[in-house]
């Protein structure tokens, strides 16, 4: 029953990490723990393990070849965090900017150190992995965005490496969408789709949903390799993308450009990172160090959490 509750509780941490811009689900599911057991359950969802299961052992066999208990109460835990950080963490994205992303800057900070700690020795190709996970994910939190495009085939790419990038931690798909271009045509017109049931709409949503599915099959499948055959590159490459992404993160940003939403809001689209005496705006300093503080506390408790679990796979 403890186990059943612990894993809802990662899900819920996962769910709400995913409402966050520039945060990943996967870095919570890494740190609880639970990352390698979640890459291998999508892999057998998504391929022939599945059906070799209810070939073999009906529904019964289906269910424990989907590891069908862990996906439920997962999904279970994340669309209560999904819900919850949507009445939640957007309202304090919209009154207290500045302290939330202190404490998910505390947050990601411990996670790299937490994660850096699993490579089981570094060498010259963990050295290199970290650099070149450091250096993508810096790169993709300062690239111009593109024009896209909304060709079918586009379309379908941008849904395979959006839901790649949910899955690996320190990248967040939705600004992933934003770089390709998409971000700003994926989501009115899946919004079209559901109030309008228009046709040409939902063409479109069904190949960013077939995108996503692609993505996730095979993008599943190259990390189970990886962490099977190269866990420690694996790793400290995974590390880097949680020290690269921290810039997206750091509190005090000014904004350069706006764009507007699909509500047809104008919100921050580039932003610069700058010192606390360059902020325009009230830095909140004092309350933002101490959420710094927080945040990187909270990893230790979520550590213990998935100390359980990470030695059973070690």
């Amino acid at each position: 029953m403890m186990n059943r509750i612990n894993l809802l509780l990662k899900g819920m941490a996962m769910g709400i990490a995913e409402v966050i811009p520039g945060v990943s689900g996967g870095t919570i599911a890494f740190i609880s723990g639970i990352y390698e057991e979640l890459i291998d359950t999508i892999k057998s969802v998504l391929g022939p393990d599945l059906f070799k299961g209810f070939k073999e052992g009906g529904i019964v066999g289906a269910w424990k070849a989907a590891n069908g208990e862990f996906v439920l109460t997962l999904l279970a835990g994340m669309v209560i965090g999904v819900v919850g950080g949507v009445f939640t963490i957007v309202h304090l994205l919209e009154t207290h900017p500045q302290l939330l992303w202190a404490f998910f800057f505390g947050l990601i900070l411990a996670s790299a150190i937490y994660m850096a700690r699993q490579v089981k020795g570094w060498g010259i190709g963990e050295i290199i992995a970290l650099i070149f996970g450091t250096a993508l994910a810096y790169y993709i939190t300062v690239a111009s965005p593109s024009q896209g495009s909304e060709s079918l085939v586009m379309v379908f790419f941008a849904g395979a490496i959006a839901i790649s990038a949910l899955i690996l931690p320190g990248i967040s798909g939705s600004f992933i969408l934003l770089l390709m271009g998409m971000y700003t045509f994926i989501l009115p017109t899946v919004k079209e789709a559901l109030k309008t049931f228009d046709v040409s709409a939902l063409v479109i949503v069904g190949t960013f949903a077939l995108g996503c599915l692609f993505g996730l099959a095979t993008f599943s499948r190259v990390l189970s390799w990886t962490f099977k055959h190269y866990r420690n590159i694996t790793i400290a490459l995974l590390t880097g993308f949680l020290i690269g992404s921290l810039n997206k993160l750091w509190p005090w940003r000014n904004v350069l450009e706006y764009r507007t939403d699909s509500k047809g809001e104008t919100v921050p689209f580039l932003e610069k990172s700058v010192l606390p005496s360059q902020f325009e705006g009230d830095p909140q300093i004092t309350l933002a160090l101490l959420l710094m503080v927080l945040g990187f506390i909270l990893i230790l408790g979520l550590d213990r959490l998935g100390a359980k679990s990470v030695s059973q796979k070690q």
